[in-house]
C-alpha cells in the first residue's frame, strides 16, 4: 500500500535531465510548432526565475542588464561610445557580495572586485562632459544598495556613552571594499555629469532612508563617509530636503523617547548644524518646533556626552539666528537639568555660558530668577568641578554686565549660596572663587551687599531659633514619655541623654 502511494508522488527531475530535455525540445523546434512554443515557455520561466533571484538580492532596485562587453576590459581599451556600456557592465560585476570575515576565502575574486571598483571611481572622477543616463544611474544605485544596505545584528549595536565611553570602536572587516563603494557614490553624486532631475527618480525616499539607517554602524569611518554623502545629497536634491529633515527627526525621536541607543547621533547632528546655518530669516515655525521638540529633549539621555559638542552647536546656531529663542532654550535646559549627574551638569553649565553670551537684556530678565536659583545650587555642589564651573561664569564680562544691571534681583538669590560656601566648602579652590565673586558683588553695590548680608544673618538667626525650639520640643516629648508606665507590650522610646 505504501509503495503504491509513493509511486504516485511526482518525482523531482534532475537538473541535467531538465537541461537535456530543453536541448531536445530546441532540436525539435523546426519540426513541431507546439514543441517550439513549449521550448519558449520553458526558457521564459527559467529567465523569469533567474530575474526573480537577481531582484531578491536587492530590496530597493531591480537587476540591471549586463552588457555583452567583458567587464574586466580597461576603459582605455574601448571607444568612447562604448565606455558607458562598459561602466554598467563593471557595476554589475561589483554586485557580487563576499564574506570578508574570512580573509583567506575568495581572495582572487575579492581582488578583481577591488580593482574594478577602483576603475569605476577613476572613471566617474574623469567622466568629462558625458552625461550619465538612466541605465547608468540605475546601475550605480543598485550596486550601492547591494553592497551597502544591510541590517546590523542586535549584538553589533552598543549603548555608546556613559560607562562605554572608553570602549574602542568596532571596525568592519569589509571596510576596504565598502570605502571604495562609498567613494564611488560620493563622486557620482557630486559629479557635474549627473542631472539631479533624472537621478531623483532613483535616489529617492527609499534610498535615502536606507542610507540613514546605516548611521547606526559602529564603524566611525563608515559614519564619517555617510555624513559627507548625506551633506551632498541634501545640497543637490532640493526636492528631498523636507523628507531628509523629517527622517532625521524620526531617528532622534526614537533615540530619545524609546531606545536611547544609536551610534550616529553625533554625525546626524553635525549634518543638521550645517542645515541650520542655512535657514532663512525669519525662522519658519517648523524649525522652531524642531528646536523645542527635538534638540532640547536630546539633552536628556545619559549618553549626551558623545554628541554634546554637535548638539550645543546646533542650539547656539538657533539662538544666534533668532535671539528671542534664548529664553526658550534656557527653560528647556532647566527642565532637563541633570541633578544627579555631575559630569552632565558641567556640560550644561558650559552650554549655558555660550547662550548667555548672545542673550539680550529682555530675554535674560525673563529667565534670570529660575536660572540663578539653579546656579546657586550648583555653587553649593559638593562636586568641586560643578561648583568651579558655576563660579567661572563671573569671568565672562557680558554675563557680569547682565548681572550688574539686574543685581537687585540676582544678589538676594545668590547671597545665601555664596555665604554658605565661604563658611566652609571642603575645596579651597571653590572657597577662593567664592570670595572673589562676593568681592565683585560688594564692589557693584556695597549698600545692597550689606543689606543682603544683614538679611541673611536675620534669616539664619530665625532658622537657628526654629531649630532650637524644635530640639527643645523633642526633649520635652522624650521626658514625658519616660514618665509614663509601660503597659502590656507597648514599646516606649526613652532617651538616655
Amino acid at each position: 500500500m505504501l509503495k503504491q502511494f509513493l509511486s504516485r508522488l511526482p518525482r523531482k527531475t534532475p537538473k541535467s535531465d531538465s537541461d537535456e530535455s530543453c536541448r531536445a525540445d530546441s532540436s525539435r523546434s523546426d519540426d513541431s510548432p507546439r514543441a517550439a512554443g513549449r521550448h519558449n515557455r520553458t526558457h521564459g520561466v527559467a529567465a523569469a526565475s533567474n530575474a526573480a533571484k537577481r531582484t531578491s538580492s536587492s530590496a530597493v532596485f531591480p537587476a540591471s542588464t549586463v552588457s555583452v562587453i567583458e567587464p574586466l576590459v580597461p576603459f582605455k581599451d574601448v571607444p568612447s561610445s562604448e565606455k558607458m556600456n562598459l561602466f554598467v557592465s563593471k557595476l554589475s560585476l561589483c554586485c557580487v557580495s563576499f564574506d570578508f570575515t574570512d580573509p583567506g576565502k575568495d581572495t582572487v575574486e575579492k581582488e578583481v572586485k577591488r580593482r574594478t571598483l577602483v576603475e569605476l571611481v577613476d572613471f566617474v572622477s574623469s567622466c568629462g562632459s558625458t552625461r550619465f543616463g538612466e541605465p547608468a544611474i540605475l546601475a550605480v544605485c543598485r550596486m550601492c544598495a547591494i553592497n551597502l544596505f544591510r541590517v546590523f545584528p542586535p549584538n553589533y549595536r552598543s549603548n555608546r556613552g556613559g560607562e562605554n565611553d572608553d570602549d574602542e570602536p568596532s571596525f568592519d572587516p569589509a571596510w576596504p571594499h565598502l570605502q571604495l563603494v562609498y567613494d564611488l557614490l560620493l563622486k557620482f553624486i557630486t559629479s557635474n555629469c549627473l542631472d539631479a532631475k533624472v537621478a531623483k527618480k532613483y535616489i529617492d525616499h527609499s534610498f535615502i532612508l536606507r542610507l540613514l539607517e546605516l548611521f547606526d554602524s559602529e564603524d566611525p569611518r563608515e559614519r564619517d563617509c555617510l555624513k559627507t554623502i548625506m551633506h551632498r545629497v541634501y545640497g543637490k536634491f532640493m526636492v528631498h530636503r523636507p523628507y531628509i529633515r523629517k527622517s532625521i527627526n524620526n531617528v532622534f525621536f526614537k533615540f530619545v523617547f524609546e531606545t536611547e541607543r544609536h551610534n550616529g547621533i553625533a554625525e546626524l547632528l553635525e549634518i543638521f548644524g550645517s542645515i541650520i546655518s542655512g535657514f532663512a530669516l525669519p525662522l519658519k515655525e517648523e524649525h522652531k518646533i524642531f528646536l523645542w521638540r527635538v534638540l532640547i529633549p536630546l539633552h536628556k539621555p545619559k549618553s549626551m556626552g558623545v554628541y554634546f559638542q554637535q548638539l550645543s552647536y546646533c542650539v547656539t546656531q538657533f539662538v544666534e539666528k533668532e535671539p528671542k529663542l534664548a529664553s526658550i532654550v534656557i527653560r528647556g535646559l532647566l527642565k532637563y537639568w541633570p541633578i544627579t549627574n555631575s559630569q552632565k551638569e558641567v556640560m550644561f553649565l558650559g552650554e549655558l555660558e555660550e547662550i548667555l553670551e548672545t542673550i539680550n537684556m529682555v530675554e535674560f530678565q525673563r529667565v534670570m530668577v529660575p536660572l540663578f536659583w539653579r546656579i546657586g545650587c550648583c555653587i553649593n555642589s559638593m562636586h568641586f568641578q560643578v561648583a568651579e564651573r558655576a563660579l567661572f561664569l563671573w569671568n565672562n564680562d557680558h554675563i557680569v554686565n547682565l548681572i550688574a544691571h539686574n543685581r537687585q534681583v540676582i544678589l538676594p538669590i545668590m547671597f545665601p549660596a555664596l555665604e554658605k560656601n565661604s563658611q566652609g566648602h571642603w575645596s579651597q579652590a571653590v572657597m577662593n572663587l567664592t570670595h572673589n565673586v562676593r568681592k565683585m558683588f560688594a564692589e557693584m553695590d556695597e549698600k545692597l551687599f550689606l543689606a543682603c548680608h544683614s538679611q541673611f544673618k536675620e534669616e539664619e538667626a530665625l532658622l537657628n531659633a526654629a531649630a532650637e525650639k524644635r530640639k527643645e520640643a523633642w526633649k520635652q516629648l522624650e521626658h514625658a514619655a519616660s514618665l509614663q508606665p509601660v503597659i502590656g507590650n507597648t514599646p516606649v522610646l526613652v532617651s538616655t541623654i
